[in-house]
């Protein structure tokens, strides 16, 4: 059944998925020229976290402001809303090929604009050009790959195309590295991204159309060539016979396409029931917190405690590494365990992991190191908040870092970090003259001794939401909705998926600011727990069944507190409703 992950999919599908592919590379061609969609989808993701630190040093007003640092984030993101709700549109109108190849123009102008930007506004307008990229890529890539794959092995392709997203987040933090000596840096690590864009678009210049979107379009020879390429001799007339009837079934059931419109969907008991689950799932993968951690992961880490921008990205390729790991994992359980159950073990541990965090920032915040009285050496550059105040004997690293009038930061005891340091204005100069006495200078958070431990429940978190929440929420969309109706309402969950990104990713810093990062990850463990209800309420078990027993079983099941099983009598079909 075309779009859906094949009845009977297991491991044995990627070993044979390895077998046509070293027989026929056209296949794996395919695949991985459209999966840079994924990789570039990733590394946006990725790359800005690090970037974050350096523009921060070289624009004062973006270090000033968390609105501005939150804005600078979250534009892509607001661009990717239009890419999506725009995407499904493209690729019925002008095909899959084509919307990847806009994409990829989007992604290197904006790539360019951003390396060359004199300050944040030019920045944001690069970003936003980013953004629309992502946002069509996210959804045509996996699309792509789906209409242009042999049906035994579909499952395992489109599965790449996650792994290739965690793979672009991972290969973003070791660029971030690479140029933290650099002159420029940020420039390198934003501009860089145009390089896979580009090679996507010379790929996709050498490789056809979807044959599905052309012989819907009636260029049937087009497509028997196509599919010619990828099937085996003695299959290509089945699955063109397969092809025939699936469109002229899905052409017939669809009318209209004008006609379809969200209310037609929602009078739909089995669209509106798909929908509940899709745009949930898609809805709940970001309010648990997922893009806090990929858009300010070394950010997160210096507020646990460790100063170094160069340890920061460090450490935050330890999380992007487990998240890419987590993928694969995906990739081998998703037909072995099933959706439902990965889900509910990925949001157990997200929970679990999370409630750590909110823990561990809260002794961090709590038990920072106390301010002791200005040395003399560093008379001159005193806090002016510390010095007036009335209780200064009470003010801690913590309250120090709180300081506007200017902003102030604590240089640590150079004996041991944790010993009483100084509360100092925050500038440049400061800054080394801090580190000329071999002493840690910080301003985004305080020393603390349990930084390894909030290290570790980072880690925990990645790896607990990467093989469930990760990925299931695009697989379960590809299977969950009727035929007709796929493209509409894949665009509706990916446009759920990247306006729910945008309120967190525009929230994070100032939510941490206003309430603190402990309070911040316990609302992320609260929505996790309801998530986890209604994965359980909602959302049901698709693990090998075609589209039409999926739509079949969402007509005849209400919702209730247990998982979905599979019935063993036959299905009978009710009217819609």
């Amino acid at each position: 059944m075309e779009g859906g992950i094949p009845a009977g999919t297991n491991s044995s599908a990627f070993r044979e998925c390895f077998s046509l592919a070293w027989k026929n590379p056209f296949i794996l061609r395919l695949a991985f020229s459209a999966g840079i969609g994924g990789l570039l989808f990733g590394y946006d993701t990725g790359v800005i976290s690090g970037a974050l630190l350096y523009i921060r040093d070289d624009f004062k007003s973006v270090d000033r402001e968390t609105v501005l640092q939150e804005s600078i984030v979250s534009m892509a993101v607001s661009g990717a809303i239009i890419g999506a709700a725009i995407g499904g549109w493209l690729n019925d109108r002008y095909g899959r090929r084509s919307a990847i190849l806009l994409a990829d123009i989007l992604f290197f102008i904006g790539a360019l604009v951003m390396a060359a930007s004199p300050g944040p506004a030019l920045l944001i307008v690069g970003r936003v050009f980013v953004g629309l990229g992502v946002g069509m890529a996210s959804m045509t890539s996996p699309l792509y790959i789906s209409e242009a794959s042999p049906a035994k092995i579909r499952g395992a392709l489109v599965s790449t195309n996650g792994f290739l997203i965690t793979g672009g987040q991972f290969l973003s933090y070791l660029i971030n590295l690479a140029f933290t000596k650099a002159p420029g840096t940020w420039r390198w690590m934003l501009g860089i991204a145009g390089v896979p864009a580009f090679l996507q678009f010379i790929l996709m210049l050498l490789l056809p159309e979807s044959p599905r979107w052309l012989y819907r379009k009636g260029r049937e020879e087009e497509a028997k060539a196509i599919l010619r390429k990828i099937y085996p001799a003695d299959e290509v007339e089945s699955e063109i016979q397969d092809l025939k009837v699936s469109t002229e079934k899905e052409i017939e059931e669809e009318g209209d396409p004008k006609n379809i419109n969200l209310i037609k969907l929602c009078k739909t008991t089995t669209v509106r029931r798909g929908l509940i689950a899709g745009v949930g799932l898609q809805v709940f993968q970001q309010f648990v917190g997922i893009n806090t951690v990929m858009y300010y992961s070394p950010t997160i880490v210096q507020l646990a405690g460790f100063a170094s921008n160069q340890t920061a990205l460090l450490l935050s390729l330890v999380t992007a590494g487990l998240n890419a790991l987590g993928s694969i994992l995906s990739i081998y359980f998703i037909d072995r365990t099933g959706r439902k159950k990965l889900l509910t073990i990925s949001l157990v541990g997200v929970i679990l992991s999370l409630g750590l965090l909110s823990g561990i920032f809260h002794e961090t915040t709590t038990q920072s190191p106390m301010i002791k009285a200005t040395e003399s050496r560093y008379g001159n550059y005193t806090c002016p908040d510390y010095s007036s105040a009335m209780n200064a004997a009470s003010w801690d690293c913590m309250k120090c870092l709180k300081a506007t009038h200017p902003d102030c930061g604590f240089c640590a005891s150079s004996s041991d970090k944790l010993l009483p340091g100084v509360c100092l204005i925050s500038n440049d100069k400061v800054k080394d003259l801090c580190h000329g006495d071999h002493r840690e200078w910080y301003t985004r958070g305080c020393p603390s001794k349990n930084g390894w431990v909030a290290l570790i429940g980072l880690s925990l978190y990645i790896i607990s939401f990467s093989p469930g929440m990760g990925t299931v929420p695009w697989i379960v969309n590809s299977e969950i909705y009727p035929l007709r109706f796929r493209g509409v309402c894949g665009e509706i969950a990916a446009t759920a998926n990247w306006i729910s990104n945008l309120i967190v990713a525009q929230s994070f810093l100032s939510l941490t600011q206003a309430i603190g990062t402990a309070w911040t990850f316990l609302i992320f463990g609260f929505i996790s727990v309801v998530a986890l209800v209604f994965v359980f309420v909602c959302v049901p078990e698709t693990k090998g069944l075609p589209i039409e027993e999926v739509e079949k079983m969402l007509e005849l099941r209400s919702l209730h507190y247990k998982f979905w099983e599979k019935r063993s009598e036959p299905f009978k079909k009710k009217p819609e409703v």
